[in-house]
């Protein structure tokens, strides 16, 4: 028996896709309006990941100009087959649905591959005679929403028949994220409903056709937390199927992990539970319970746990950690003896991509750290970012004889600041903000043995459901705005419990 904790991969990283390839695991997320995308992760036991890169590295795979909050890429699905990987997915507000390909898992993948279909939450099924078959979202006419599924030609991206309704669901509002796998026989058509939130379920239905028709499993939602309220675990869904060399079978799935009051700011993030199958044939996940923190199972690794992190920026490449917001001026970012940002027009409330560098926040207690070296008229920083609306600065600006540091917090259409305090002689000030459940508090000093509290911002304030509604979570990192040059010696992350 082995021990693991969930999530398996904690912070902002939901609709994970899962594909094995002899004994590796691969695994992939949704990124949304952030660059690169499509994290890329492997394992060897199902419980520890490593983050080997991402798909989409190159601004003519992933146009982000015209990307909202909360757009570019939703629910990519992973697959293996014939020597190629195959990553489709959706740019809400780029282009649309499009695959792209590699031989070799780390790259280089290929240009996109645009399909002239409308929807959300594409997926990929070979058949055994060889044809392949895209389900995703689809509405036809007036009906509502259903899983729509046509016949591809993978080598041009073309439709090979006309698009059919196969499922609508068992009734639950927005069903999506489709998954189709064939097992004794039988094609299985797996896929979320209820919407993202707190009614958030996976249910299945199979045929004997992969056109159908589909009957419902008698025991659907076959997986969901919407009755379990005092689960740490909320919103479950979105989920994809694996089996492993001995034939256990497996479910990656997201959930929550709300605060109080229902909210949650740090995302959905990516969880295992072990299935079966039973003797009529439908998955059952986790003996039917609810999935834990602690799993003690069969056939996984133990977990090692999140380990505390330092980037001391020494280049030539940027940790896979870093993100961008939409597509970066990489001119105003240079690696060597720490980080220099160079601030830029766009600040940090436009829906724009300004001089900013985040790395998801993946658990509730924690300290982020920094030094700086600042120049020049505008401000830098550390931030804690969720969105253009919903964001918390510790802002350093040039003063004559030192440096002033206020807290500047960004909600909605309120705009917040301190009181600056006055460091004298500031050409090295840390920043540093330190985090629990609820709250954000945020300090500067001279050294680390001298920190001054500069404010607090609420957990609360920056939850999706404060927010107009996201599907992302709230990052942490370093910025700059205007006329200036900030050299940041460090970024580091300890985790408190």
């Amino acid at each position: 028996m082995s021990t693991y904790q969930n999530p398996i991969i904690p912070g902002f990283y939901p609709d994970p896709s899962i594909c094995r390839v002899g004994d590796d695991y691969y695994l992939v997320n949704s990124s949304f309006e952030f660059f690169p995308g499509v994290p890329l992760w492997h394992s060897k036991d199902l419980t520890n990941w490593e983050q080997i890169g991402y798909i989409l590295t190159r601004e003519s795979q992933l146009p982000l100009g015209n990307a909202w909050t909360s757009a570019g890429i939703y629910a990519p699905t992973l697959r293996y087959h014939n020597g190629r990987f195959y990553m489709i997915t959706t740019n809400v507000g780029g282009g649309g649905n499009f695959f792209v390909w590699a031989e070799d898992i780390r790259g280089p993948w290929s240009d996109p591959i645009w399909i002239d279909h409308d929807g959300i939450d594409p997926s990929l099924f070979w058949d055994d005679d060889g044809k392949v078959y895209y389900t995703g979202t689809w509405i036809e006419g007036s009906d509502p929403q259903g899983i729509g599924q046509f016949e591809i030609d993978l080598n041009t991206g073309k439709k090979l028949s006309d698009t059919k309704i196969i499922w609508y669901g068992t009734g639950g509002r927005c069903p999506e994220g489709p998954h189709m796998y064939k097992k004794d026989g039988w094609y299985y058509l797996l896929i979320a409903e209820g919407g993202t939130e707190y009614g958030h379920m996976v249910t299945v239905a199979r045929g004997k056709n992969v056109w159908g028709p589909f009957e419902s499993c008698p025991r659907n939602p076959i997986f969901s937390h919407r009755d379990d309220i005092c689960s740490p675990f909320q919103a479950t869904g979105h989920a994809d199927m694996v089996a492993d060399p001995e034939g256990n079978w497996w479910m990656v799935f997201h959930a929550i992990r709300p605060t109080a009051s229902s909210l949650h700011h740090i995302g959905r993030e990516t969880m295992l539970t072990p299935m079966s199958w039973s003797e009529d044939g439908w998955p059952v996940i986790n003996g039917g319970k609810s999935v834990t923190a602690t799993m003690t199972v069969d056939g996984a690794g133990d977990s090692v746990g999140l380990q505390n992190w330092q980037d001391n920026f020494t280049g030539p490449d940027f940790d896979f950690r870093w993100n961008w917001l939409r597509n970066p001026d990489m001119s105003n970012y240079q690696l060597g003896n720490g980080i220099t940002l160079t601030g830029c027009s766009h600040t940090l409330s436009e829906g724009r991509s300004p001089t900013m560098l985040i790395a998801r926040q993946n658990h509730f207690d924690l300290r982020y750290q920094t030094q700086i070296h600042l120049s020049g008229n505008g401000l830098a920083g550390l931030t804690v970012f969720h969105t253009n609306e919903h964001h918390y600065d510790l802002c350093v600006q040039t003063q004559e004889g030192g440096a002033k540091v206020w807290l500047r917090r960004r909600v909605s259409d309120m705009f917040m600041e301190s009181q600056p305090v006055f460091f004298e002689n500031a050409e090295n000030l840390t920043l540093r903000v330190e985090a629990d459940k609820m709250m954000y508090h945020f300090f500067a000093g001279t050294s680390e043995e001298n920190m001054v509290k500069i404010g607090t911002g609420s957990t609360q304030l920056l939850s999706t459901e404060v927010t107009r509604g996201t599907f992302t979570g709230c990052y942490a990192g370093i910025f700059a705005e205007g006329e200036t040059t900030a050299k940041f010696d460090y970024f580091s992350c300890e985790y408190l419990k």
